[in-house]
């Protein structure tokens, strides 16, 4: 009976013990353990290049965010994800967001590249007798309808004395456009890099003119309100790391247009062209940036391009102001 307690007692004890072991060990791997998650959506790109670094893995790993990727197509269906709730954040350009914000999306702007008005253009065939944009009254263009070179050639008709219906608008993807403007249907093509160093390189095509001190055509960045405000520590660190990409892109150029090109499949004389006109810098949304969305809200809502006019302010990030 001595020995049945006795032997009792040391298995009390070893449980016991075996019981604080386990208890320590899970709350060692619960502090491990992901406790919040970041789901990217991207196109191939400057995000591609970030994933392959795993420096934002690096940075959010011991804050416990795990971070997953999901590669896109287009800007468009990276927000329908975000509406969805599939994705906490994601890249596009100027026009997708709107036309999101219109459609009763919750996004917020989590970021935006600095002004890369060389990355967008329009071009002409070699020797066409198109030599100044007043050349383009009554001419066929073609461009993306709803894209932000939409917007890039109201303003450019604008400044140069013409308006908006003084052109032929011949509304076609970027596939179909190229090859259009390169059977000679259309007199002049707008388009964005890499489709425009594409059509430079392999095409002949000529610059008319850039969106210089016409569109900014920048880059955003974006999440939804309600991860916005419940992680904006997490969005905070995703924009630096991005900002760090751009910097090694900027500083390393030519190892950058051989990373791009291998992402994108093309040529690299190509994306050397697209990464040396490229602007870097990425930071945190403004009220001067969303006035620059507004202004390009506005104008599709005079296009009639979406349903109804937009305030900006409600996708402005949480922290703004």
């Amino acid at each position: 009976m001595t020995f049945a307690k006795h032997l009792t007692r040391r298995q009390l004890l070893a449980a016991t013990a075996a019981s604080a072991t386990l208890t320590s060990s899970l709350a060692a791997w619960a502090q491990k353990a992901p406790v919040r998650t970041l789901r990217i959506g991207h196109q191939k790109g400057w995000l591609s290049i970030l994933k392959a670094r795993g420096t934002l893995e690096k940075r959010l790993t011991p804050l416990g965010v795990a971070v997953t990727w999901t590669e896109f197509n287009a800007g468009p269906v990276q927000l329908e994800a975000l509406n969805v709730g599939a994705i906490d954040f994601g890249d596009v350009g100027e026009a997708p967001p709107i036309f999101a914000q219109a459609a009763g999306a919750p996004l917020v702007y989590a970021g935006a590249t600095v002004p890369r008005p060389r990355l967008e253009a329009v071009i002409v065939p070699k020797g066409s007798p198109i030599q100044t944009v007043a050349d383009l009254k009554g001419k066929r263009i073609a461009y993306n309808k709803g894209s932000n070179v939409q917007y890039f050639l109201v303003k450019l008709l604008e400044k140069h004395g013409l308006k908006y219906s003084d052109v032929q608008s011949v509304f076609l993807p970027p596939p179909d456009a190229r090859a259009a403007f390169e059977k000679g249907a259309v007199d002049a093509w707008i388009i964005w890099d890499p489709f425009l160093a594409a059509a430079q390189k392999t095409l002949d095509a000529q610059l008319l003119v850039d969106a210089t001190g016409v569109a900014h055509n920048r880059l955003y960045y974006f999440s939804s309100r309600d991860y916005a405000t419940h992680h904006s520590d997490v969005l905070r660190i995703a924009i630096e790391e991005v900002n760090h990409i751009d910097t090694w892109i900027a500083n390393h150029k030519d190892t950058a247009a051989t990373e791009l090109a291998q992402v994108l499949g093309l040529d690299k004389r190509i994306t050397e062209v697209f990464v040396g006109r490229a602007a870097y810098g990425t930071a945190p949304v403004t009220q001067a940036i969303l006035n620059e969305q507004q202004a390009i809200a506005d104008t599709f809502f005079e296009l009639k391009l979406i349903p109804k006019k937009l305030n900006l302010l409600h996708a402005a990030p949480v922290n703004l102001g």
